[in-house]
């Protein structure tokens, strides 16, 4: 039989329910609730690359806000080629690393353009050689823009409480020894799922300092509980 964590599917029910409000950062200003649903489905996709490059070490509030600077200025791909970067720079502040974003940004939009004829890669591999762009954002990129589950997205948040619930085999040092690890043994059918679930998760009780462990429904079962 395959490993698996001691409790995952309790857990799991548990954090579902303690979701159940959508009330966390995440559902009302994460990255599929930045790029414009009425624009064509090639700048919508590039809208959210975008909002995935900017969201990089950012709160979803400062994302969210920047995105919505950038697209009452019409975000596509044409717009901030031709936009300089002091402009983009004051545009997207105060987003974290800033600078190298709006490098990133303009590097990978010429990419586009000249290879994707505007629109944003199809695969993973292709989207991490991308400037700025890592495996987190490449999954999310294909689970938003694409439709398509071709991994787990794992950010701070899903690498921290996945730990906590030892969902690992052994505790893993980074975000992408995470992914490789829940991949492992999660169903597939939960990949989607699982970044949204865990991100709101964390920005509410499972706090990278002083986790709300009291008001956390997992409290008996988790093994990083502060009883």
């Amino acid at each position: 039989p395959k490993w698996e964590p001691r409790n995952w599917r309790q857990q799991l029910e548990r954090i579902r329910e303690m979701r159940s409000s959508r009330d966390a950062p995440v559902d009302h200003m994460g990255v599929d609730k930045c790029y414009d649903s009425s624009a064509p489905p090639q700048v919508m996709r590039y809208q959210v690359l975008l909002s995935l490059m900017l969201s990089s070490q950012t709160k979803d509030e400062v994302t969210s806000a920047a995105m919505l600077r950038l697209r009452q200025r019409g975000l596509t791909v044409d717009s901030i080629l031709q936009m300089d970067d002091v402009t983009l720079g004051q545009i997207i502040y105060p987003v974290g690393f800033w600078r190298n974003k709006v490098k990133y940004i303009k590097q990978t939009t010429a990419i586009l353009k000249q290879k994707y004829g505007g629109d944003i890669p199809s695969t993973v591999e292709e989207l991490v050689m991308l400037p700025g762009v890592g495996p987190k954002m490449a999954h999310l990129a294909m689970h938003i823009a694409w439709n398509s589950v071709s991994g787990i997205s794992v950010d701070t948040h899903v690498h921290r409480i996945t730990n906590r619930l030892k969902w690992v085999k052994k505790e893993t040092r980074t975000p992408e020894a995470t992914r490789v690890a829940l991949e492992d043994w999660l169903p597939r059918d939960l990949w989607r799922e699982i970044n949204w679930l865990l991100v709101g998760f964390g920005q509410q009780t499972c706090l990278p300092v002083n986790p709300r462990c009291k008001e956390c429904l997992n409290q008996d079962i988790c093994p990083a509980a502060k009883r």
